[in-house]
């Protein structure tokens, strides 16, 4: 009786293809934040976003989100991030970002260059409450900027 022959690529492919999934998953698992002196980097996945510091208009902590329509993204358990629109504001197509690592917990709402809004939150309300005085102190450590229009 003869042997079968295994090809070698197809094994490769497969533990290639299965470290792609495990690296796919853990940068979802949870919102990688990571803080300059000028400003904040956040990486979920497949969504990145970069607010400098100084184009901050305000920095609130908010018990629940707006609802709001999913242009991209994913909900799963106590997870939700990706691109949505709000309801009321279909019109103009503004983009809201949403990082929520653990629903239940309060939310950091930034509004940043006028009118782009962020939710975020991280697992631990006890990082999360940090994180949200961080980013009010930044906000509020900055000098007014007054724009003059000629």
């Amino acid at each position: 009786m003869g042997t079968k022959k295994r090809h070698g690529f197809w094994n490769v492919l497969v533990v290639i293809t299965v470290i792609i999934c495990l690296l796919a998953l853990t940068s979802h698992y949870k919102n990688w934040i990571r803080t300059n002196a000028n400003d904040i980097q956040i990486l979920s996945g497949f969504y990145y976003n970069k607010v400098d510091f100084s184009e901050l208009d305000s920095v609130v902590m908010v018990e629940k989100i707006p609802p709001m329509e999913r242009l991209n993204g994913f909900s799963a358990l106590e997870k939700e991030k990706g691109v949505f629109r709000e309801f009321k504001d279909s019109l103009t197509d503004k983009k809201v970002y949403v990082y929520v690592d653990h629903f239940p917990n309060p939310k950091i709402k930034l509004v940043y260059r006028d009118s782009l809004r962020l939710f975020m939150n991280l697992r631990d309300s006890l990082e999360n409450e940090k994180m949200y005085l961080f980013l009010k102190n930044k906000k509020d450590s900055l000098p007014l900027q007054f724009s003059s229009k000629k």
